[in-house]
């Protein structure tokens, strides 16, 4: 499945929601988008909605763990959105869940800002 991005705002917190796969032949698409986030809101918080993933390889956790970087050397934050209990366990076993927040769903994050 290829991957699709939706991106909004809400208040002034931008919400980059992904569907699809995030593998070797479409990592591209999530580091480009991921870069222009970081870029075009320096200082913000970013929010990273994956509920709509069903694949998510070791290419795609990296990219996200740059952009998490990246945000942070902005004065930022990167919070990822995800609920799906697959998605999920993933980020524990490889110890993403430490360091990146993770919610499980946008109004989580909306609620505790």
């Amino acid at each position: 499945m290829q991957l699709q991005v939706t991106t909004s705002t809400f208040g002034d917190m931008p919400v980059v929601a992904f569907s699809g796969s995030v593998d070797l032949s479409s990592v591209g698409v999530l580091r480009d988008h991921l870069l222009r986030t970081t870029l075009e809101h320096p200082g913000r918080m970013l929010v990273i909605d994956l509920d709509g993933v069903d694949v998510l390889d070791d290419v795609g956790l990296g990219v996200l763990l740059g952009a998490a970087g990246r945000a942070r050397a902005e004065g930022g934050e990167l919070v990822v959105v995800a609920s799906v209990e697959r998605v999920r366990r993933r980020f524990a076993l490889t110890g993403f869940d430490r360091a990146v927040r993770l919610a499980g769903g946008l109004a989580e994050v909306i609620d505790t800002n």
